[in-house]
C-alpha cells in the first residue's frame, strides 16, 4: 500500500505547510482564533521536522523517516478534529477535515526508505546482465 516515494512526498510536504499557513487567507476562514492558529501552526511545524527529516529534501536528516510519517499522521488527525476539539465547527470545518484527511492518507501511503524504487530498478537491471 506504500507507493509514495520519499522524495514525491518531501515535494507534497512543503506544499502541505505553505497551503496550511496560507489556508485561512485563501479559504476566508481567518478570525483570529484557533481556525486560523491550528492550520498556521501545523503548517509552520511541518515545513521545520520536513527539513529534519532524513529523506532527499531533508536539509539535515536527525528524525527518521517513519517519525516524519508519525508526526505526518498525527498532525494529520488533529487537523481533521480540530473544528470540533475546539467548537469553530459550525463557523468552518471543511477546509480542515479535507486537509487532514490528505495528511493522513499521504502518511499511510508513503514508503518508509527513501530511493527504494530507482535501487530496485538498478539491482533488476545488474540481475538481468
Amino acid at each position: 500500500m506504500r507507493f509514495i516515494p520519499t522524495k514525491v512526498h518531501g515535494y507534497l510536504d512543503y506544499i502541505m505547510g505553505l497551503l496550511l499557513i496560507a489556508a485561512p487567507w485563501l479559504f476566508d476562514f481567518h478570525r483570529g482564533g484557533a481556525e486560523t492558529w491550528v492550520p498556521v501552526v501545523l503548517g509552520a511545524g511541518t515545513i521545520v521536522y520536513s527539513l529534519l527529516t532524513d529523506y532527499e529534501l531533508g536539509a539535515s536528516r536527525m528524525i527518521s523517516m517513519r517519525t516524519h510519517l508519525t508526526l505526518d499522521l498525527v498532525s494529520g488527525l488533529f487537523l481533521a478534529a480540530s473544528p470540533w476539539v475546539f467548537n469553530f465547527d459550525e463557523y468552518v470545518w471543511q477546509p480542515h477535515l479535507v486537509l487532514g484527511i490528505v495528511e493522513i492518507l499521504a502518511a499511510l501511503c508513503t514508503r518508509l526508505e527513501r530511493g527504494t524504487q530507482t535501487s530496485d530498478v538498478r539491482q533488476h537491471s545488474a540481475a538481468m546482465h
